[in-house]
């Protein structure tokens, strides 16, 4: 009586949260399907007017589908108890679930998240601006490297030919001579490369700032408040200029240009003629040019390594700026909006918690009630005989096989409608309490 008792509460219950289930079921729908308009309108082209109705219409019929989908799954899988059964609702429910996925939660995430991916898109591009801008500024600035060495090179020559000027330190004869006139001559052509170098970093440092300005602007634009749509638009225009001053950068650097001066210094060299008044001096003026000559040499060759070194480096490829939609903003960038993707699932598919509930209460139900189906099903009349049919067996003699089988076929055969005219006996009544009505003894065995 205690399990029929549970039982009866438990499909109360079930009836009392049957009109709460339906009103849940339509709320979750309809929220489903506002969010699901909010993303699919940002996915649509064409006229304000189209772009509403279709996103109506798909809206709306995600929120029937997903109604009627749950509907049906809250109905069956509870009443289900067989396992093939119940595990092919199962298998029906999970692609249902993938279903739903597809045609609406990831519209939902994009409903939620899609302003903050595409800043995300926008900040991402950002750095990746960044690391070209510095990268092209260093390729630029790289053959700033080489300036010392032009400059120790310019003032080694100057200082000889001081040197053999006033002291002749060189060939032993003071004066302005051929060996002055071509230490003097390599150390202009030095300073003057020292000078190209030196030029082109007030132009590099120029670009760079014009750039970083550039920068700074598509910072703004990123963590402006507002529309995104406007802000990645202005974003896109800045992105154009700072293309162009990246490739600026890249034009103004002088490596090639150090290369070509220094490659002149060793194939352009001309040496005077020597100019001495006697033999002997003629012949050290000839020796002081040659060693000149092979110093000029091994000075060309060494920048002209440096400067290979410099254009070895990888240039920087142009970087081609993608706007996103809300929808692909949320699918590329999924891994940093989890919990609006958990939101945008569980709005979808918060139904099966019920579905689970519902087949747990059943299944309880099933097993309160299991052992009363045959006592609620059995009547008046097959109750007292059968209790005639136990006092006769702890009664009398042991009855054969044969007689308790003719005894069960009688009582098999008894029409049904005597269940009615039968008294009625309360279903607590013992042999014991029967036997006392009716005079008779205890049982005897």
């Amino acid at each position: 009586m205690l399990g029929k008792h549970n039982a009866a509460r438990l499909r109360d219950t079930l009836k009392g949260v049957e009109t709460m289930t339906r009103f849940s079921l339509a709320v979750l729908a309809l929220a489903s399907g506002v969010y699901t308009y909010l993303g699919v309108r940002g996915l649509l082209d064409g006229s304000a007017t189209f772009v509403f109705f279709a996103a109506i219409i798909y809206s709306a019929a995600v929120s029937v589908a997903i109604y009627a989908f749950w509907s049906f799954m809250l109905r069956f899988v509870p009443l289900v108890i067989s396992g093939t059964q119940r595990a092919a609702l199962f298998l029906t429910m999970g692609f249902g679930c993938l279903m739903i996925i597809a045609m609406s939660s990831w519209l939902n995430a994009a409903a939620l998240a899609g302003s903050a991916a595409l800043e995300q898109h926008l900040a991402v591009t950002l750095e990746g601006y960044v690391s070209d801008l510095d990268k092209a500024h260093g390729n630029a600035l790289s053959a700033q490297s080489l300036l010392p060495d032009v400059q120790r090179a310019a003032d080694r020559f100057a200082r000889l030919a001081e040197d053999e000027r006033s002291s002749g330190a060189l060939t032993g004869t003071t004066g302005s001579g051929s060996v002055v006139q071509l230490l003097t001559q390599m150390s202009a052509q030095m300073n003057e490369l020292g000078g190209t170098i030196t030029g082109s970093r007030d132009e590099v440092s120029a670009l760079f700032e014009q750039g970083s300005a550039h920068l700074a602007k598509m910072r703004e634009l990123v963590s402006a408040p507002g529309e995104v749509a406007p802000r990645a638009d202005q974003f896109a225009a800045e992105v154009v200029e700072l293309n162009a001053v990246i490739a600026a950068l890249q034009e103004t650097g002088v490596a090639p240009s150090v290369k070509r001066a220094a490659q002149d210094l060793s194939l352009g060299f001309i040496a005077p003629v020597a100019d001495g008044g006697t033999a002997g001096l003629v012949v050290r003026q000839d020796q002081v040019m040659d060693n000149v000559r092979a110093s000029v040499a091994a000075q060309s060759t060494a920048l002209a390594a440096a400067a290979d070194e410099i254009l070895a480096e990888p240039k920087v490829e142009p970087r081609r700026f993608v706007p996103l939609s809300a929808a692909e903003a949320v699918l590329r960038y999924w891994s940093d909006f989890v919990p609006s993707w958990a939101g945008a699932i569980s709005i979808d598919l918060l139904p099966v918690v019920l579905v689970l509930v519902l087949m747990i209460v059943n299944d309880a139900m099933r097993r309160e009630t299991g052992s009363l189906e045959v006592a609620e099903t059995m009547s008046a009349a097959e109750m007292l005989r059968a209790l005639a049919l136990y006092r006769q067996m702890r009664i009398g003699p042991e009855p054969t096989p044969a007689e308790i089988d003719a005894a069960e076929a009688a009582v098999a055969a008894e029409p049904t409608t005597e269940a009615a005219s039968a008294p009625t006996v309360e279903a607590t009544v013992t042999p014991l309490d029967i036997g006392r009505k009716r005079g008779d003894g205890p049982a005897r065995g």
